[in-house]
């Protein structure tokens, strides 16, 4: 049996003394405020998790008394929502290129920004979409920055976070430049956000495995993208080689990607006071993850 390390009392970090917030996408069955006690259960000090059941496009409204018991077992359990990274229907595909399925998306999209606001969260991360091999890379670059910013229009405050792909298929995010071109479509820049996935970061052809490509890797998302604009990191190691542009999770250590990888990440200070979120396969070894990945951070 796991037995998590007690995580400390956390309060906001910033412009103190800096560290890192490792977690997981935990399950929220059973009722939203379940989420925070499965994190604390493996030691986290964040979180991820669904609002709503990822596998269907409608979802019953969010009650007052659900929204107040989700609120205060983060509170109990010391969760800010700083470091609280809800996740959206894998359905919606903001880059759909028929009008019907666009603004099905769309709607649902507009639907789980409003329900993070209604729980006080500040961000809700997703994937950008696939233009379906029917529109130009281009267009369907366009089209998830339009719908970013009907969502900006309908919600306050949510920042929207998009996650870098593994670019399989027709995904399209797969790139530094792409996502680039959809952040600067966004008319509210402050409510504009990247999650950078590491398995999707290795398979889409960016390397971190070593000093000098986790540095280079690095200087191109800033020069690109910004460090400005980074609100969280999905930790994943890959079963895929670099390139592949196949997205298949493995456990910390166990994939192409390796260990020396996450020794690099949690030994950043650009990471620090962000939500890093595991998506590995595994929940048994959640706990065990964060453990070691926390003494990659204590060797600093």
């Amino acid at each position: 049996m796991i037995h998590a390390a007690e995580p400390p009392a956390l309060h906001s970090t910033k412009g103190l003394r800096a560290m890192k917030f490792l977690g997981a996408h935990v399950s929220a069955a059973g009722g939203l405020e379940n989420a925070p006690e499965n994190a604390r259960a493996i030691g986290a000090r964040a979180f991820a998790l669904f609002t709503k059941n990822q596998r269907q496009w409608l979802a019953r409204s969010l009650d007052t008394a659900e929204i107040d018991r989700f609120k205060v077992r983060c509170e109990e359990l010391h969760f800010l929502p700083d470091y609280i990274m809800p996740h959206d229907s894998y359905l919606i595909n903001l880059a759909h290129p028929e009008a019907a399925g666009l603004a099905k998306s769309q709607t649902a999209f507009i639907d789980e920004m409003k329900r993070c606001e209604e729980l006080g969260l500040k961000m809700l991360n997703f994937h950008p979409g696939s233009h379906l091999g029917l529109i130009a890379l281009e267009e369907g670059l366009q089209r998830v920055a339009a719908s970013i910013n009907l969502a900006l229009e309908r919600t306050n405050g949510v920042i929207a976070v998009i996650e870098n792909t593994a670019g399989q298929g027709s995904n399209v995010g797969c790139s530094f430049e792409q996502l680039a071109a959809i952040i600067e479509a966004v008319e509210d820049k402050s409510r504009v956000g990247i999650c950078l996935d590491t398995c999707h970061l290795f398979t889409s052809g960016y390397d971190l495995r070593t000093p000098e490509a986790y540095a280079e890797t690095m200087r191109l998302f800033d020069a690109t993208v910004g460090f400005s604009y980074l609100r969280g990191i999905h930790l994943n190691d890959a079963k895929k080689e670099l390139g592949s542009r196949v997205d298949r999770h493995a456990p910390i250590g166990d994939g192409l990607l390796g260990l020396d990888a996450f020794r690099l990440l949690m030994q950043d200070s650009r990471l620090d006071d962000l939500p890093l979120i595991l998506e590995t396969p595994e929940p048994d070894r959640w706990a065990d993850e964060i453990r070691l990945l926390y003494t990659f951070a204590a060797a600093e």
